[in-house]
Order: structure tokens, then sequence, then C-alpha cells
């Protein structure tokens, strides 16, 4: 593999660090900010909406500039917001920083995904994007307990700073070691992006994926609060919870893929039923540490298990329904993924402010993934339904 994927791998790193990292942080910045937790959980979902409505507009108007160029421009963003963000005196200016880096996120993985696949004989192209996104995967289990710990020792402005460097390293590498000719893709106009939204079938599939993706964000995103407010961790020890639910997240999403390669509608059934289940359990078992240690492990596994057998169904479905524009459909999953986080995020603060309280947020995550079962039969009976139409076809 070429070291070029080293460059991107951390480029992605930093990316996947920020996007979660500000979990752990929220009562940190609440306090420090003077805001609710409602409020300052709108962090998570105004940088959720900037990935979902940027990205496919920012990709659309880019689609014909230079690949390394564009990537060049797209990190100097990411630096840029991180460094307001690393300086922000309020709250609204926090929440303007973090709109700038998520324009950066979604055209991001876009462009670095087409340049990995560019770097490498054909036959290893799934093994490049994978390596490219394999920074996410460790961000995730590393990065974000890592940088919790930086904003609760030296403040949460650090863990900011922090993510800047990291976003300055890995345009470094891009600089050095990305190569100028690369080969310039067809770009995806609005007009596919549009074509794809009127498809009731995908639609149907967005709406499963930002429901049971995002359901598990109405309690993740308040993970720390509840951590030291209801189970009774130090501030100082969230970082390490942080650390177990990283390693069932990678877990889960091997395990997720395996199970979701033969008949992903079945595969996404269970794991949305035991997903629900586990975060109706964690309403009981928050209260005490070993048994919420344990339904966070599985409620890490399952939060992330869906993730391949999701965007392997939409693909399916794009194929059938929009052969033309199957890149595009699996791009807007992507953006459904992250209209779910933001969704989660902000119905979890509505349930903090209102009188349920913080220990409701898990089982109101878990009517959500209810919600994304029930789609996930509907759309399964419809694809029985279409299937001797297709034989006889």
């Amino acid at each position: 593999m070429p070291l070029a994927l080293l460059a991107l791998a951390i480029s992605a790193y930093a990316i996947g660090t920020t996007e979660f990292v500000i979990v752990g942080l929220l009562p940190t910045v609440a306090a420090d900010l003077d805001v609710t937790l409602p409020l300052a959980g709108l962090v998570v979902s105004v940088y959720a909406l900037g990935v979902t409505f940027g990205a496919p507009v920012l990709t659309a108007l880019t689609g014909r500039l230079p690949r390394k160029p564009l990537l060049l421009g797209l990190m100097g963003i990411f630096i840029a917001g991180h460094l307001l963000s690393g300086f922000s005196p309020n709250y609204e200016t926090l929440l303007a920083s973090r709109v700038i880096s998520a324009f950066a996120h979604g055209v991001f993985f876009s462009v670095g995904a087409t340049i990995a696949a560019d770097l490498v004989p054909q036959d290893k192209r799934a093994s490049a994007i994978a390596m490219m996104f394999s920074g996410l995967t460790i961000a995730i289990v590393t990065g974000v307990p890592l940088g919790t710990w930086i904003g609760q020792t030296y403040g949460w402005r650090a863990t900011f700073l922090a993510v800047s460097l990291l976003g300055v390293i890995g345009a470094a590498g891009i600089a050095a070691l990305v190569p100028r000719k690369l080969s310039q893709p067809p770009a995806a106009s609005l007009r596919d992006q549009v074509k794809v939204l009127g498809q009731k079938r995908l639609l149907l599939a967005f709406t499963i994926t930002a429901l049971g993706y995002g359901g598990t964000f109405v309690a993740f995103t308040y993970l720390a609060p509840i951590l030291e407010t209801i189970t009774g961790f130090s501030s100082s020890s969230v970082s390490l919870v942080l650390v177990l639910y990283g390693a069932a997240i990678a877990v889960g999403n091997m395990v997720g893929g395996k199970v979701a390669n033969r008949d992903p509608v079945r595969a996404l059934a269970w794991l949305f039923g035991l997903q629900a289940l586990v975060l109706i359990v964690f309403t009981f078992t928050a209260g005490a540490k070993i048994p919420a240690l344990v339904t966070l492990a599985g409620m890490g596994a399952l939060a992330f298990a869906n993730v391949p057998g999701l965007q392997l169904y939409v693909v399916q479905l794009a194929q059938r329904h929009t052969p033309g524009a199957v890149d595009v459909a699996s791009a807007m999953n992507i953006a459904a993924f992250n209209l779910g986080i933001a969704a989660g995020a902000f119905f979890g603060g509505q349930v903090v402010a209102s009188p349920l309280g913080l220990e409701a947020t898990p089982w109101v995550g878990g009517l959500f993934v209810l919600g994304a079962l029930g789609l996930t039969l509907w759309s399964g009976a419809l694809d029985r339904r279409e299937s001797p139409a297709l034989q006889a076809a």
C-alpha cells in the first residue's frame, strides 16, 4: 500500500476524532460557556447537519476541481474551523466553528475514497478504501478517549487545538505523498441527487438509516453526564469508559459486516431488535457501575453493527431502482447517518430539558430504533412483493 494512504488515514483520524469527542466534553463545555446541557448538545447536532447538507452540495460544486488541491483546501478549512473552536470566546462562535469544520468532513471522505482507490491496482481498491477509513475507526477507539482526557485536564479548547494539529500533520502528509496526477471522475450533479431523493424505496431506506443509527445518539450524546450524575463515575473516568465503548464499536462493525453479507434486511431486523432492547435495559442499569459498563459495551457494539448492512441495502436498492446513480445513493445514505446523529442529539436535548430528564434518554432512543425495526420489516415485505415481478422480467 502506498504511503499516500497513510496521509489520508491520518486526516480521517482527525476528522473521526472531532465528530465524536465532543460527547465526552459536553459537561465541561456547558459549565465553561454557562449554557444548559441541551444547548451544549446542539454542538453535536449542528456538526452533523453541516455534514448532512453541506457534503452533497459542496461535492457537486467542487466536482470539477483537481483532486489534490481540493483535498488540501478541505484540510485547510478543517484546520481553520478547529483553530476557531480552540479560541472560541462564546457559545455562538463555537457553533459557527463546528459548522465550518463539518463542511470539510463530508466532502473529504467522498473525495478521499476516490483518491484511495486511484492509488492502487484495481484488485486492491477495496483494501485501499478500507485503510483510509481505518483512521475513522481507530479515532473512535483511541482519539475520542484521548481527546476527552485532554479536554478534562487542560480544558475543552485544548482538545480542538490538538485536533487542528492532527489536521496539519494530515495536510502535510497529503502535500508530500499524494501524487498530483489523479483521475478526475465525473461529478455527481445536484440533479442526480434530486433524482435519488425522488425514489420512494430509497427514501424509506434513508429513513431507516436515520432512525436506526440516530436512536443511539439520543443517549450517547449525553453519555458523559449520564455516567457522572447517574452512574457515579468521576469525570476523569469517563475517558476510560469511552475506550470500552470504542472497542465495542470496532468489534460490532466487523461482526455486523459479516452477518449482513447474505441478507441485509434480515440481519438489520435482528440488530435493531437487540439494539432497542439494550437501550431500554440501559435505562435500568445506568445507576450501577458494573451493569452499566456491560450494557454500554452492548450499546457500542450494536450501534455500529448496523452500518455495513444499511449501506449494503441502500446499494442493492439503488441498483434496482436508480442503476445510474448508485454512487449518489450511497453518498446520500452517509448524509442520512449524519441526519440521524443530528436528530438524536436534538431530541435527546429535548428529553433532558423535559420533566423526563437525563435518565429517560436511553429508552427514548430505543423507541427511535423500534421505529427503524418496523420500517425495515415493511421494506423487506416490499422486497418480497417486488421479487416475483423482477424474476418475471
